[in-house]
């Protein structure tokens, strides 16, 4: 895959375009009513510099959680917003968020933020931080996941952090673009440190044993698929 096919595959996905339109939006709010200019730059640089570290409580304790798939109610949430993207890891239409699962965590964590520090503009600003910076996480997981070979050594460090993710044990290097947190937490690793694989690298931990029990997510899924994902669309 080329650069100009990463990014027209980028494009096509209707949440990406969804982000952009909101972001414009959220740019004319705060031209329309700006609110003071160094509240709303420290908003922006918050709403910036705190996303790795809500991505990686999100992903780490809520998506990789093991309480979602009991609760019928979530199971189906669980199972779109990340069951099935570790199912398939390469699958397009499952690599972005949905947006009722990504809009109210970017809006929780920045418009009442940026209404603090400096009223509705700021808060208009600090939102339209938060969308393009998931615009930007946005793309770098297609770099990840996409068939591109990026040529920034930073950019192929990143790709292999999250393959090891994906491919070989699920319990570390949570953060996307930045693994800060992975390093203060102790959860970041590279593939040569762990020489075992994880066993539910594509499960998330939810086995044919735990769906007899809570089958919610397989009666969704059409059973509990098994084994590599290349294997799968092999048989």
């Amino acid at each position: 895959m080329t650069l100009g096919e990463l990014v027209v595959a980028y494009f096509q996905y209707p949440a990406i375009i969804a982000y952009l339109v909101l972001a414009a939006a959220a740019i004319g709010g705060a031209v329309w009513r700006p609110g003071p200019l160094l509240p709303s730059i420290a908003a922006i640089m918050i709403s910036i510099m705190v996303y790795p570290l809500v991505w990686y409580v999100l992903h780490r304790w809520v998506l990789h959680s093991r309480w979602m798939f009991k609760v019928p109610l979530l199971a189906a949430t669980w199972k779109r917003i990340h069951y099935d993207h570790h199912q398939d890891p390469n699958h397009l239409e499952v690599l972005f968020g949905a947006l009722h699962t990504t809009l109210p965590p970017i809006v929780l964590m920045t418009v009442p933020l940026g209404y603090a520090l400096g009223g509705f503009g700021t808060a208009c600003a600090a939102f339209a931080a938060g969308l393009l910076t998931t615009c930007f996480y946005e793309f770098c997981h297609c770099i990840q996941h996409l068939s591109y070979k990026p040529r920034f050594k930073f950019l192929v460090d990143m790709k292999a952090r999250h393959m090891a993710h994906h491919f070989h044990d699920e319990t570390g290097n949570f953060g996307i673009t930045n693994f800060f947190w992975d390093k203060l937490f102790g959860t970041f690793y590279e593939r040569i440190e762990r020489s075992r694989k994880s066993e539910t690298v594509f499960n998330l931990g939810y086995t044919p044993e735990i769906a007899e029990l809570y089958p919610a997510v397989a009666r969704l899924s059409g059973g509990v698929a098994t084994g590599h994902p290349r294997q799968r669309h092999h048989r």
